[in-house]
C-alpha cells in the first residue's frame, strides 16, 4: 500500500470504524486532547456533521483523487449535502484566492517581495484556536501547509456546523443547569452531542456485564474509543461468541460479575428486567460479592424504582459507589453511539463515567435527587413512545381496512409535525414485512407495564398506556415477543 503524505489543511477521506468514508479535513487538534499510542494518525474533522477524530493514516485517502469511487460506493442524503459542502467550500475558497493574487498584484508593485503568510479566514478554526505554529508541530504530528498548498486546494476556511467553542473544547464538558418549575429537581445535561471520535478515554478499568441488543453496541463503542474493558454475559448460549467477538477487538474476559467487579473500576451492566438485574447483583458469584470500597457500579437497565433503590443499598452497604444510567435508544442507535443516558445517584461516579458516556451516547442528563429518579424518568418516556409504536401500527391497518394506500398515509405523515426517522423507519419495516429486533417487543410491554404500576403507586391515571400494554399482550401471545417492537402491528391482523 502506498504512503499517505498528508499536512494540516488537506482534504481526505476518512474511515471510523464502521462506518462509511466521509470527506474531512486534517486540522490541528486541541492542545488539551492527547494524541493515541501506536500508529501513525491524523486529526480530521468531517464535513457536514459535527464529528472530529483521530484516524489513523492507513484510514484515510486524499480527496481529489478518490472523490470519483467514494461518490459510486456511498448513498445517502447525508453523504451527499457532506460532499456538496466540500464542492460549495472550494469553490468559494477558489474566489476568495483569486482575489487575494489580485490584491497582491497590486501591492506588489513598487514593492519587495514579502514572505508568504497563511491566510487566516474570518471562518478559520483552526486560527481561531490559536492552532499549532510550524515551532509547536512535533515529529509525529503533520506538518502545516504552506500558502502555495492552501491556494491548490487543500484549504482550511470551511465553517463548520457546531461553533469552534462547542466543537472543539475539552472532553470535561460544561454542564447547563435547568431549574424545574417545582424546584424540587435540578437536570444537568453533558454537552457530549460532540463527537464520539474526540474522546480521551478514562484510565480506569471498565467492566461490562451483558451483552444483549444495547450492550453489544455500547461495548463495541467503549473499545472503538480506547477503553479497557472486561466482558461477561449471562446468556451461556451466547457467552462464547460475543465474548470472543470483543476479545478481538481488544476486550478482556470475566469469568464471573464478581470477577469483573473485583477486576475493574467501574462495572456496567444492562440486562433485560427487574429479575435479571437482582440475579446479577445478588446471585452466586454475583456483583455484591465482587464490591470493595471505591468499586462504582453503574445499572443501566430500565427497571423500576424499587428495584434501584434496592440495589443502590446493598452496593453502598459494602462501600461501592452506585449510579443508575438507563439509556433511551435502540440497537441501531447503540452502534451508532448514539443512545441518550439519564443518570441519577452518585454524581461523582457519572462523572467519573464522563468519556464511558460520551463513547456511548450522543447525550447524558444527570437527574438530582435519589436514586430510582432516572429510571421513572426513562419509563415514563418508553411508555409514551410505546404507545405511540402502537398507535401508529393502528393506524396504518386503519388505513388498509378503509382502501387508504398503507404508504400514501406513511408519506403524508412524514410531512407533517410528527415526522421523525423513528417514525419512518419503524413504518417502512412494517410496510417490508421486517420485523428484525432494534428494540424487543418484550421489553417495550415490559416498561409499559412497570410505568403503570408506577402510576397506580402515585394514583395517577395511565388509560392510554393500559389500553396500548394489552395490544402489546396480544402480539406477545402471537409470538412476537423477540421481533421488533413495531411488530406490535401483527395484533391488529390477527
Amino acid at each position: 500500500m502506498a504512503t499517505v503524505h498528508l499536512r494540516i489543511g488537506d482534504l481526505v477521506w476518512g474511515k471510523l470504524g464502521r462506518y462509511p468514508p466521509w470527506p474531512g479535513k486534517v486540522v490541528s487538534p486541541p492542545k488539551d486532547l492527547k494524541k493515541p499510542r501506536g500508529k501513525k494518525c491524523f486529526f480530521v474533522k468531517f464535513f457536514g456533521t459535527e464529528d472530529h477524530a483521530w484516524i489513523k493514516v492507513e484510514q484515510l485517502k486524499p480527496y481529489h483523487p478518490h472523490k470519483e469511487e467514494m461518490i459510486k460506493i456511498n448513498k445517502g442524503k447525508r453523504f451527499q449535502q457532506a460532499v456538496d459542502a466540500v464542492e460549495e467550500y472550494l469553490k468559494k475558497a477558489k474566489g476568495k484566492d483569486q482575489t487575494h493574487s489580485d490584491d497582491k498584484s497590486k501591492s506588489d508593485k513598487g514593492r519587495k517581495a514579502a514572505k508568504p503568510m497563511k491566510i487566516i479566514e474570518e471562518d478559520d478554526e483552526d486560527a481561531f484556536k490559536g492552532g499549532s505554529s510550524d515551532k509547536e508541530q512535533t515529529d509525529s504530528d503533520p506538518e502545516p501547509s504552506s500558502v502555495r498548498r492552501l491556494v491548490a486546494g487543500t484549504v482550511s476556511g470551511f465553517k463548520w456546523e457546531s461553533s469552534p467553542a462547542s466543537s472543539m473544547e475539552p472532553i470535561t464538558k460544561r454542564l447547563k443547569i435547568i431549574e424545574e418549575d417545582t424546584g424540587s429537581t435540578s437536570i444537568q445535561a453533558a454537552d457530549s452531542t460532540a463527537i464520539n471520535g474526540s474522546i480521551t478515554p478514562t484510565d480506569k478499568r471498565i467492566g461490562f456485564l451483558g451483552l444483549g441488543l444495547m450492550g453489544s453496541g455500547v461495548v463495541s463503542n467503549l473499545l472503538k474509543m480506547g477503553h479497557v474493558v472486561t466482558v461477561w454475559n449471562r446468556t451461556a448460549e451466547k457467552v462464547q461468541s460475543k465474548c470472543d467477538l470483543f476479545i478481538q477487538e481488544g476486550a478482556r474476559l470475566g469469568r464471573t460479575p464478581a470477577e469483573v467487579v473485583s477486576m475493574c473500576d467501574i462495572t456496567f451492566s444492562c440486562v433485560s428486567d427487574p429479575k435479571a438485574a437482582r440475579d446479577l447483583v445478588l446471585g452466586p458469584s454475583g456483583v455484591l460479592q465482587g464490591i470493595r470500597p471505591g468499586k462504582c457500579y453503574v445499572e443501566m437497565s430500565t427497571v423500576d424504582p424499587e428495584t434501584i433503590t434496592e440495589l443502590a443499598q446493598v452496593i453502598t452497604s459494602r462501600g461501592g459507589r452506585f449510579l443508575e444510567a438507563p439509556v433511551s435508544g435502540s440497537q441501531q442507535l447503540s452502534n451508532d453511539g448514539m443512545l441518550v443516558i439519564v443518570a441519577a445517584g452518585d454524581r461523582s461516579v457519572y462523572e467519573d463515567c464522563s468519556s464511558c458516556f460520551q463513547a456511548m451516547g450522543k447525550t447524558s442528563f444527570f437527574i438530582a435527587g435519589e436514586a430510582g429518579n432516572a429510571a421513572r424518568m426513562m419509563l415514563i418516556l418508553n411508555m409514551v413512545q410505546g404507545s405511540f409504536m402502537a398507535t401508529i401500527a393502528e393506524g396504518l391497518t386503519l388505513a388498509q381496512a378503509t382502501g387508504q394506500s398503507q404508504q400514501t398515509f406513511l408519506d403524508i405523515l412524514c410531512q407533517g409535525q410528527m415526522a421523525s426517522t423513528f417514525v419512518d423507519q419503524k413504518c417502512q419495516n412494517i410496510l417490508q414485512g421486517n420485523f428484525k429486533p432494534d428494540y424487543y417487543l418484550k421489553h417495550i410491554q415490559k416498561d409499559l407495564r412497570l410505568a403503570i404500576s408506577m402510576g397506580d403507586s402515585v394514583n395517577h391515571p395511565t388509560p392510554m398506556a393500559a389500553a396500548a400494554n394489552e395490544v402489546y399482550k396480544r402480539a406477545k401471545a402471537l409470538d412476537q415477543s423477540d421481533n421488533d417492537m413495531s411488530a406490535v402491528y401483527r395484533a391488529y391482523i390477527h
